[in-house]
């Protein structure tokens, strides 16, 4: 299977589905066109479907092996979930064998994975957590211990910061969350805390308060899993860009920019969690020019068979 390597951390693509997702200008308020005109180089990474005129969106788990560790790092949309709000309409009461097919392509049994990590509890980040089992949620990934933000639970929770703005989102917590928090399968994790040696977490409030992003250092290699500090590559090259999907949109620019910072000085191969294909790469310094203030560019990075 095609993977990206991290020294010797090896990472794959699971998809669940790519389709196109939000009309630009109703996903990014201040989105101009002219961007595609400033940055050509945008036209083949934030590319528009003809028919709909909106940015396609991939919908996928990160695999990475780590020794004999098995570990997902977001578990997409998941089936059979309701999500009634028109927002989520394309993932509703999904019924798909896709997402477990692709895993199962990539030698990888529901059982076999011992980690699955989740940045934060969006819809399209922690759904295949549970999986309906005669008409009760239960953990899909038997086996695995679950690593969930401290901070983002506790702000899901009733009168919660997240739960108060976003309320759409708390059916995600009721059917992919609780069931295995109940089943005693949670480790919880907050800001500065490892998942192992060279694989730890950090604060980055904005899309939500709690998500987090997580860095992997191995034989002098870099990546971090950027969640959804941005979701499109137009944001690496406008961090001012805002989603409106975002809780908070004062905070989020702010994260984008230090998370952009921390990418580009560290030369690290980036993980974002919807960016259509190739779907990951580096994060590199651009010079002022043609117009153009300084600020930073994309540097795709196919992955290899």
């Amino acid at each position: 299977m095609a993977h990206w390597r991290i020294g010797n951390v090896i990472v794959e693509r699971v998809e669940e589905f790519s389709s196109p997702g939000y009309p630009p200008s109703l996903q990014f308020p201040d989105y101009d066109p002219a961007i595609f005109d400033a940055f050509p180089e945008l036209r083949d990474m934030d590319r528009l479907d003809p028919e709909t005129g909106r940015t396609y969106a991939s919908i996928h788990t990160w695999l990475m092996r780590v020794g004999d560790e098995i570990v997902l790092v977001d578990t997409a949309t998941g089936n059979d979930k309701p999500r009634t709000d028109p927002k989520f309409e394309r993932f509703h009461l999904l019924n798909s064998p896709a997402y477990l097919d692709h895993l199962a392509a990539a030698g990888v049994k529901p059982e076999d994975v011992t980690i699955v990590v989740n940045t934060h509890m969006h819809v399209d980040h922690s759904g295949w957590n549970t999986r309906l089992e005669d008409g009760h949620w239960v953990p899909t990934f038997p086996n695995a211990r679950y690593v969930f933000g401290a901070e983002e639970y506790k702000n899901w929770q009733p009168g919660g910061v997240t739960a108060t703005a976003q309320p759409e989102g708390v059916p995600v917590i009721e059917d992919s969350i609780e069931p295995i928090v109940e089943a005693g399968l949670v480790e919880w994790v907050s800001d500065g805390d490892a998942l192992m040696p060279g694989i730890t977490f950090h604060a980055a409030p904005g899309h939500t308060s709690g998500q987090l992003i997580m860095q992997v250092e191995s034989a002098g290699d870099t990546a971090i899993f950027t969640a959804d500090c941005m979701h499109r590559a137009m944001q690496i090259y406008q961090p001012t860009l805002n989603c409106f999907l975002c809780e908070n949109n004062d905070q989020a620019p702010i994260t984008r920019a230090k998370v952009l910072e921390r990418c580009a000085q560290r030369e690290a191969l980036i993980f974002p969690a919807h960016f259509g294909a190739p779907h990951a790469g580096r994060v590199r310094h651009r010079d002022a020019g043609d117009g153009q203030e300084a600020g930073y560019r994309f540097e795709p990075v196919e992955p290899t068979a």
